[in-house]
């Protein structure tokens, strides 16, 4: 059978007050050294109304009409007879409707741009968003690009953001709106694009969906809970924190990511709060620090000026960089370390699994390590495993890649905690299979995202515990619901 290719589908979608009205834009091309139909089919969402459907040719727009099944096959068959090209959207089952394009001559492309609108459902403040993107079951070929770009306007503050599809970029300015956006080349998409906002009032919202299947045997339900603070937070509520950045400036290290890691630092300096403290250690073969002990925060623009003068030689050392950084921790203040290397240990202690022993020994509680991995030479398990085990996160940067556009939109997001030390209570609930556990600390902005398994099903309260500037603060969320039975089918994958 012949195939079309698709040179690009581009989807961009805007959401205002939970009416969506997405936009569609794809092009096809024939390929084959002869000519073939094109057939276009599109399953609707329930309740969409189409309001705009053009085929473009040569250049020159087309108006397509909505028909029902019987009259657009009639004027299908009347216009093919002519060797006529018809724009035809038709209703077929399950929603979906049909696009017939006849004849696209060898070479030839051919462009539909469709526009539907939908009224999304709210759920104790969860709102969804799909986009019917799994094009495997139609065409072999892979999509030559895709991208979907969405914006959300929100009457009410809108906490947590969340694809459970694909991975997508966050952008948000306020607590009332947002920009989510995804992009990928020469992919066939094997699942439909979906998104998840929440909506609340409360300063930190909580939302829970869940999902069991009666047909399974497995009895068990499974869930997802998302928790997020606002975007803009009451500088009394902020938390004065500790900042230890560790820099591998190992002769590996040296030109263009010795320099971009440089930057990412300086970024980060930049964007202390007033009443952050910090130091910056870096290590090669030894270590060298900008000072003894944890340093105020106006004194960025001399740290700035020394890292400006640091050099990238020697080996690596990743042992005595995170004991030394460790050993400055101030126990009575939440405390992050970024450290940021490009290999693998080869100087001092070697063993990764001696290396998390001895910090696992040597950290607080009150830590939080953050780890980035520079190209591909790092010990993965060795980041991962630092990261998990003290309450952060690991993240890597491929070769051509912005270093310093990484740890940046990183620190961003983590430059402001608002609750630390977390902790759930599902009532008389069993939940188990928790990930992740330990649970991380809640930032302004930012949001925690749990998954894991129930044993019962009915309405619980959720309490969330942490501290604020060491005090104990407990939010307490009512009629939450593990389901007997349905729900959002992509919890068990």
């Amino acid at each position: 059978m012949a195939q079309l290719a698709i040179e690009y589908h581009r989807v961009q979608v805007r959401i205002e007050d939970q009416v969506a009205v997405t936009r569609v834009d794809q092009a096809f091309r024939n390929d084959n050294d002869w000519t073939v139909e094109g057939t276009y089919i599109f399953p609707l969402p329930a309740g969409a109304a189409v309001s705009s459907f053009t085929l473009w040719i040569d250049g020159e727009p087309v108006e397509g009409k909505v028909l029902d099944r019987e009259q657009a096959r009639q004027i299908y068959q009347e216009i093919v007879r002519k060797l006529q090209d018809p724009a035809l959207l038709e209703y077929v089952d399950r929603g979906a409707v049909q696009a017939s394009i006849f004849p696209i001559e060898p070479g030839e492309s051919r462009r539909i741009e469709l526009e539907y609108t939908q009224v999304l459902e709210a759920d104790h403040g969860l709102i969804g968003y799909h986009y019917p993107l799994n094009t495997e079951k139609f065409s072999a070929q892979p999509l030559e690009q895709v991208s979907i770009a969405v914006q959300v306007l929100s009457a009410d503050p809108v906490r947590a953001v969340y694809s459970p599809s694909h991975q997508v970029d966050i952008d948000r300015s306020d607590d009332f709106e947002f920009r989510v956006g995804y992009e990928a080349a020469d992919v066939t998409p094997d699942r439909d694009f979906e998104l998840y906002y929440t909506v609340a009032e409360d300063e930190i919202g909580l939302n829970l969906l869940s999902f069991r299947d009666p047909r399974s045997e497995d009895p068990d339900g499974t869930f997802l809970l998302l928790v997020a603070p606002s975007v803009q937070v009451d500088p009394a509520r902020r938390i004065d924190k500790d900042l230890i950045l560790v820099l591998d400036q190992s002769g590996s290290m040296e030109g263009e990511k010795f320099r971009q890691a440089q930057q990412a630092l300086g970024f980060v300096l930049d964007h202390l709060n007033p009443g952050d403290r910090f130091n910056v250690i870096a290590f090669s073969t030894g270590t060298d620090s900008y000072a003894g002990r944890l340093r105020q925060a106006d004194e960025v623009a001399e740290a700035r000026r020394w890292v400006e003068r640091l050099t990238a030689v020697g080996s690596t050392d990743i042992n005595r960089a995170l004991l030394e950084a460790v050993a400055q921790a101030d126990r009575e203040r939440p405390t992050f370390v970024i450290f940021l290397t490009d290999g693998l240990p080869t100087e001092g202690v070697t063993e990764a699994e001696q290396i998390l022993d001895n910090l696992q020994e040597a950290a607080p509680s009150n830590l939080r390590l953050f780890t980035f991995g520079v190209g591909f030479d790092v010990d993965t398990f060795l980041l991962d495993s630092l990261a998990m085990e003290h309450h952060g996160a690991a993240s890597y940067v491929s070769p051509g890649q912005s270093i310093d556009e990484a740890v940046s939109t990183f620190y961003e997001k983590v430059s402001t905690p608002v609750l630390t030390n977390l902790e759930l209570e599902f009532g008389d609930q069993i939940v188990f299979d928790l990930y992740p556990d330990p649970l991380p600390d809640l930032f302004a902005g930012g949001q925690l995202v749990l998954v894991g398994r129930y044993r019962e099903s009915g309405d619980l309260t959720i309490r969330l515990t942490g501290e604020v500037n060491g005090v104990t603060q407990t939010f307490s969320y009512e009629e939450q619901l593990l389901r007997s039975s349905g729900g959002p089918e992509f919890l068990p994958r």
